[in-house]
């Protein structure tokens, strides 16, 4: 599990050292899960190699959210004063997001479908 979780921060680290030392506008992070799809493209049985330590992580995702509920309790007079722009953000930003699921899910089942056939 170890191993496994070296190469899970190993993929985020060397998308920090991509992003900030290309410039690139993307988050490290995402740069960082590009590595990783690519090295399971390349070495199919590094999934089941990470099955184990992701399963744990998904588990106790809710504890990552803790630090951000912090950040949010300690800038409360932020949320006070902007309140109305946040909520539009936030609204338009969920709505985006659920349309972009329901397009991609739309053009995945077209496509397996097309493959069936």
């Amino acid at each position: 599990m170890l191993h496994t979780l070296g190469l899970l921060l190993g993929c985020q680290l060397a998308g920090e050292f991509g992003a900030r030392g290309l410039g690139l506008p993307i988050p490290g992070p995402v740069l960082g899960l590009v590595i990783l799809l690519a090295a399971l493209a390349l070495r199919p049985p590094l999934a089941r190699a990470l099955r184990p330590t992701t399963q744990v992580i998904l588990a106790h995702l809710s504890l990552m959210f803790v630090p951000a509920g912090v950040g949010v309790i300690s800038n409360l007079e932020v949320l006070s004063s902007d309140w109305a722009r946040l909520l539009v953000v936030l609204t338009l930003s969920t709505i985006l997001s659920m349309l972009v699921t329901v397009a991609t899910f739309v053009a995945m089942k077209r496509l397996m479908y097309r493959l069936q056939k």
